[in-house]
């Protein structure tokens, strides 16, 4: 009976969604398009077979000035700043999302692993150029978000900032250190020589975050803060970083490291949100693979917990506490809505694939839900991202027949270099930002911001917190694009 009232339940809140019957949703095209926009972003001298042709080479002298090569990585967003901590976070996500999902990407598999080496490539750099030390980031953003200019012109100063053992980072090096393990599992049987430095190069920067405690939001805050500071703290980093070095080189001294510090590094704390600074939820699903597939008796205890994320956000369940807009959008803070989004759907996916070697179901309370009804609310958060919403706008750029035309990102708004080849200033650009004309660079596969707690949508340049794209809501698209362009459930 409690199955049938969860069903029900859910099946009432499909409802508030709006039917995809009147739509034709192409995931495989969507999940091209959300991979393409990595190379958007993409900072240092671009390759031969780069598609986003309007972006041109850029960044190529970060580090040179502190005798250490910066040049490659990402920007995260809109701007020209290179933040360690959520390039890491990207880097992680897209990592899982292979390894979850790789073989249903086919022939996109490629273009993703393309994305996380052009990451780890770089996070590599940052992690050995220098003993005890790692780069954590490449400009001021008080300065750089002062101009609006492309990448290609930039012209602001590109300060480095790193954390040592004098002035700590252990939350963005513990994130870099699973950025590094995930990606050491994704080329593992491609690039064996490759897979093996990053794992070696994963151990050396966790054991530094664990040795050398503190958060950068401390040691870094006026260039952290507000943009990226840690407001999670560093704990859930350890034990994130942990549980990827476990899962990348099956040594079992990780696991005794989160079995001793698991209260302490949040282990047994229950937590609803899942983004670049909190961990908790993500790690908690990761380690109930091994009770879920594996048996590990040890792990049981991550698998209630993870059960108590899930369950929060399933509508009809005991333990049911999310918010969704009218339209069915899960709805976290007003900035950046989708980043939440996107990695809750890629939880719900994974969870429901570590359900199904498992009786293919979980208990919220006196609920069951099924693995299969997880899928389905992970689905309608895709479908509402591609368009199946109210505004019937697609949130993601370059996909379906309606999507934002100013979009909140200089190199997106500005005439290419191809195009426009004499230099535009700093100041020159604000012209830009804040013309009533349609970006001239079409920024495909973007995922933005999103709309508000109402399904509303401005669709302003200048507000960032629902025009602004970022790599980190990207990401964790990736993964659950790939499931539902392979599945039968899919359209």
């Amino acid at each position: 009976m409690e199955l049938i009232v969860a069903v029900v339940k859910i099946i009432a809140f499909s409802s508030l969604c709006f039917s995809t019957n009147a739509y034709t949703l192409d995931y495989a095209d969507a999940l091209e398009k959300s991979i393409i926009f990595f190379e958007a972003q993409r900072s240092g001298k671009l390759p031969a077979d780069q598609r986003v042709t309007w972006r041109g080479n850029s960044g190529l002298s970060d580090g040179a000035s502190y005798n250490v090569d910066l040049a490659g990585g990402y920007y995260d967003a809109g701007d020209n700043v290179k933040f360690g901590l959520p390039m890491a976070f990207t880097t992680t996500m897209l990592a899982w999302s292979v390894i979850e999902f790789g073989d249903l990407m086919h022939g996109q598999l490629q273009h993703a692993k393309a994305a996380i080496k052009w990451s780890t490539d770089y996070l590599i750099k940052a992690a050995t150029a220098t003993p005890d030390t790692l780069y954590v980031q490449v400009a001021d953003p008080n300065m750089d978000h002062r101009c609006w200019e492309r990448p290609e012109d930039m012209d602001t100063s590109r300060n480095v900032y790193r954390v040592t053992a004098q002035n700590p980072g252990s939350d963005v090096a513990a994130e870099t250190a699973a950025a590094l393990a995930a990606a050491s599992i994704v080329f593992k049987d491609s690039d064996a020589d490759y897979s093996a430095k990053l794992l070696q190069t994963a151990i050396k920067v966790f054991d530094f975050a664990d040795r050398y405690r503190g958060s950068y939001s401390d040691s870094l805050s006026s260039v952290a803060c507000p943009f990226y500071c840690s407001y999670s703290g560093y704990h859930d980093e350890l034990l994130w970083g942990a549980s990827w070095l476990h899962k990348a080189s099956a040594d079992a001294s990780y696991m005794a490291y989160i079995h001793t510090n698991g209260q302490t590094l949040g282990a047994e704390d229950d937590d609803y949100s899942f983004s670049w600074d909190d961990k908790r939820a993500g790690a908690k699903i990761l380690l109930s693979q091994g009770f879920l597939q594996n048996r590990i008796e040890d792990l049981q205890v991550y698998k209630a917990h993870a059960d108590n994320y899930i369950c929060s956000l399933v509508p009809g369940s005991p333990s049911f506490q999310a918010q969704y807009t009218p339209g069915g959008l899960l709805y976290k803070e007003s900035e950046s809505n989708l980043q939440y989004v996107t990695s809750a759907t890629f939880l719900l996916l994974t969870y429901a694939k570590y359900l199904k070697g498992n009786g293919g179901a979980t208990t919220c309370g006196s609920s069951t839900i099924t693995a299969e009804s997880l899928i389905s609310l992970a689905k309608k958060q895709v479908d509402y991202i591609l368009g199946v919403n109210p505004a019937k706008m697609s949130y993601m750029v370059g996909f379906g027949k309606r999507y934002p035309l100013h979009v909140h990102h200089r190199g997106s708004s500005i005439p290419s270099v191809h195009a426009h080849p004499s230099h535009i200033s700093c100041n020159e650009g604000f012209s830009y930002l804040y013309s009533s004309s349609p970006n001239p660079n079409i920024l495909t596969g973007a995922v933005l911001g999103g709309p508000d707690n109402k399904d509303s949508f401005s669709g302003d340049r200048n507000n960032y917190q629902q025009s602004e794209p970022a790599t980190y809501i990207n990401a964790p698209m990736v993964g659950a694009l790939a499931f539902f362009a392979s599945t039968p459930l899919a359209g």
